[in-house]
């Protein structure tokens, strides 16, 4: 099986405080990969260093056996935690606007999930709730055709009928296309049945990385996992 992320030894520090600490793991190409971990375990500065916008001290990184530079991410679609469009927009504009600057955007795709996501496209974007604004932003990223899909705490604020419909989104969206997604959050309980493999990060380090199936066969749910490592 082929990667889509490999990462030897990365270090990455925000003055005295380790991010990275000589991280050494892969994520593996046309799978869904949840990335977990408490607060602070390095999730968040890993997704921004795989897409360029953090530079680490040291140690190697390959996307689809390049280094990070922003013409790979024409290939990469990137959910930060604290995502935000522009208010001026309705969500009709917003997605006009995504066709033209959004590489493999697919317009059909995203008015599909507009629906899906009880969205009104005459709504000003100003004007949604911090629930129905996260589900646009989930609709700008899930709507394009790239090969990796960086998700980082996508159920954040959003309540649980629309966590579903995202469920089923990223579902739909890996059977129209392969497509490695890498998930990073802490609605495990929701989100482990989506897992092909996980990655448990800690202070920057791995603690347990493995193929999902294999991992609740031997130690439990993934839920039940975190838990006992991070109590």
């Amino acid at each position: 099986m082929s990667n889509a992320i490999e990462i030897q030894y990365l270090n990455k520090s925000y003055g005295s405080k380790k991010a990275l600490d000589d991280l050494y793991v892969s994520f593996p190409e046309g799978q869904i990969t949840g990335l977990l971990g408490p607060n602070g375990a390095g999730k968040s500065t890993l997704f921004k260093v795989i897409v360029g916008l953090v530079k680490p001290q040291c140690g190697n990184i390959s996307v689809f056996g390049q280094h990070p530079h922003w013409k790979l991410n024409a290939e990469i679609a990137y959910l930060p935690d604290r995502a935000k469009w522009h208010k001026v927009h309705t969500i009709q504009q917003a997605l006009t606007y995504a066709l033209h600057v959004l590489p493999g955007f697919d317009l059909p795709r995203a008015l599909q999930m507009v629906n899906l996501m009880k969205l009104d496209l005459d709504e000003q974007v100003s004007a949604l709730s911090k629930g129905q604004e996260a589900r646009l932003h989930i609709i700008l990223c899930l709507a394009r055709k790239v090969k990796l899909v960086l998700l980082d705490e996508p159920f954040s604020g959003i309540d649980l009928l629309s966590r579903e419909r995202i469920i089923q989104s990223l579902i739909d969206s890996m059977m129209d296309q392969p497509q490695s997604i890498v998930i990073s959050t802490h609605e495990i309980h929701e989100a482990e049945s989506l897992f092909d493999h996980v990655v448990f990060l800690n202070q920057g380090k791995l603690i347990l990385e493995g193929n999902a199936e294999a991992l609740r066969q031997e130690k439990g749910s993934i839920e039940s996992i975190y838990r006992g490592l991070f109590r």
